[in-house]
């Protein structure tokens, strides 16, 4: 599970929504947007129930960015499903877009304001225990990073979840090995994850999170367990489908994105 499935068109395609944002705005999230696109592509097309015309349907389903400095990736899979303009991307961060840096509530589809790390799985299971209180079957899925995973914040929202039996809240770990300036294993270690997780009361799956088949069919065996809340750690490579950003923390975020640059990333996702 190491994250090296081989990347289709639609994969492709979606890469190109995110490098049109980070050419619109001349800045963002490279790596951390391209490890998350398999992950939300398999939830938007073949998991969640959700309206993009009807944006805030009371029985939804509610994915939740926790890591929000991936934004790119959830905002070119909610410009494809039509919950805004394609063209917005091209705007992102600019004076009076729709689109920042961060996922903010007010943009349709966004469930929550995210980015200041930590804070997701807190807003999931809160949302999960208002969907049981109102009799509703929506499922609720929070998406988190490996740097995130050292707030302690998120060890007390599992504690809750594991507490209150949410099996209709899962965790998804978008398990690429670095953090913002290094790896995991220099920077605060997580291994074992998935013991971890059991640990606190997650029934527990992995999967290669660029398999778009492997995640369709770990996805559709939520929830793993009737009584618990389901965690899935899904291998990824930060940076995946550029080859020269690949695994390489100095693609974590960049400032100033120039037309070059832009070209460089086009010309790489042409060649995979």
């Amino acid at each position: 599970m190491t994250g090296t499935a081989a990347l289709d068109d639609r994969s492709v395609y979606l890469r190109t929504l995110v490098v049109d944002a980070l050419e619109g705005g001349g800045r963002g999230h490279v790596g951390a947007a391209l490890s998350l696109i398999e992950i939300l592509r398999v939830l938007y097309d073949d998991v969640l129930d959700v309206r993009p015309g009807e944006p805030g349907w009371p029985d939804r389903d509610r994915c939740i960015l926790s890591k929000g400095h991936g934004c790119l990736a959830l905002y070119a899979l909610l410009a494809d499903k039509g919950f805004f303009p394609v063209d917005e991307l091209l705007r992102q961060c600019k004076a009076g877009a729709l689109l920042g840096g961060h996922p903010e509530a007010h943009i349709p589809g966004v469930e929550a304001s995210t980015g200041a790390l930590g804070h997701g799985l807190s807003i999931g299971v809160g949302v999960a225990i208002a969907m049981r209180l109102q009799g509703r079957k929506s499922r609720v899925f929070t998406i988190l990073g490996d740097g995130e995973l050292d707030e302690g914040s998120v060890w007390e929202a599992a504690l809750a979840a594991s507490k209150h039996g949410l099996s209709n809240l899962t965790a998804i770990v978008d398990h690429n090995k670095l953090q913002s300036y290094g790896s995991i294993d220099e920077v605060l270690p997580l291994r074992p994850l998935d013991k971890k997780f059991e640990a606190f009361g997650f029934s527990v799956r992995q999967v290669d999170g660029h398999d778009v088949g492997a995640l369709r069919s770990t996805l559709r065996e939520l929830p793993f367990d009737a009584k618990m809340p389901s965690a899935i750690i899904a291998h990824t490579v930060k940076g995946k489908g550029i080859h020269f950003a690949e695994g390489d923390p100095a693609w974590h975020h960049k400032a100033k994105l120039d037309q070059a640059t832009a070209d460089e990333l086009r010309r790489a996702l042409e060649h995979i």
